[in-house]
């Protein structure tokens, strides 16, 4: 998880323009896949059925706004990068947060990051209008939630038994929940994929929920 910045102007644009939009699962109504116009472009990449569902629901609805858009499918520890268009960019392996979970902890964004316990280290699903930014450290991230300390950013060096690298490289998700909460990618994918189309302005980030319906994020959108 980055630690915000401390940069006052940047904090006041962030904490405006980033937004969650969240739906009960008793408050969904039935959308079935089947429905949805396949206008997402995977170019062959393999993903989840609610990852192609996620992906032609937000083009149907336009819900992008004419913005490049990421879908984090936390139950495949899998992120796919998508621009305004449709078409597929890249997608790679994701580490996410320790723990399972949907929501975030109230306030876990300005707290220090030892006081962050493990059960609380998720992350959240929901619709995201996220911004490039940078860290107290001055590395550039993508901010999914900036209240939240929630970002997309590049795998780190870190304590050695945590062998994040190695994790991202493994060929099953199972070993991809170690991080404080954010989305952490290697270093080439960032460089190559994330940087050119999402570190220029806005983007939507839509992070798929792992203990409910992925309709429990889309319910609320327009279709």
């Amino acid at each position: 998880m980055s630690i915000r910045s401390t940069t006052t102007l940047y904090a006041a644009a962030a904490l405006g323009a980033l937004l969650v939009l969240w739906a009960p699962v008793s408050a969904m109504p039935a959308l079935p896949a089947l429905s949805l116009p396949l206008s997402a472009d995977f170019a062959g990449e393999a993903a989840s059925a609610d990852a192609r569902y996620a992906a032609a629901l937000v083009m149907a609805s336009s819900d992008n706004k004419g913005l490049p858009f990421v879908i984090v499918d936390k139950k495949d520890a899998k992120l796919f990068v998508f621009d305004a268009g449709g078409r597929l960019r890249g997608a790679s392996a994701a580490l996410l947060g320790l723990a399972s979970g949907d929501r975030s902890v109230p306030g876990i964004g300005q707290r220090p990051v030892s006081q962050i316990l493990p059960a609380e280290r998720t992350t959240p699903a929901g619709r995201f209008l996220a911004q490039p930014g940078r860290n107290l450290q001055g590395e550039d991230v993508i901010w999914v939630n900036y209240s939240e300390g929630l970002a997309i950013h590049r795998v780190r060096p870190g304590n050695k038994h945590e062998q994040r690298r190695e994790r991202l490289a493994s060929a099953t998700p199972d070993d991809n929940r170690i991080s404080l909460g954010c989305v952490v990618v290697p270093v080439a994918f960032y460089e190559g994929v994330i940087t050119p189309l999402l570190g220029r302005g806005r983007s939507v980030v839509y992070v798929l929920p792992e203990d409910s319906s992925v309709y429990a994020l889309f319910g609320a959108l327009p279709h």
